[in-house]
């Protein structure tokens, strides 16, 4: 199940420089991850200072 982004997300960016499929992308006021391309390796979890990327 690919991860999501909750709305405690503050748009900063580093999920999107951390994830290795590039899956991830600036959405509106939050950033949002591509479920059919997230590998759901975790890296977005393991690099977000807030804990926003959540698995599904």
């Amino acid at each position: 199940m690919a991860y999501q982004i909750s709305d405690d997300c503050i748009a900063c960016g580093a999920c999107a420089d951390g994830c290795p499929v590039n899956a991830i992308s600036e959405g509106d006021g939050k950033y949002v991850i591509d479920a059919d391309a997230c590998v759901d390796c975790g890296a977005c979890e393991g690099t977000c200072p807030v804990g926003a990327p959540k698995q599904a």
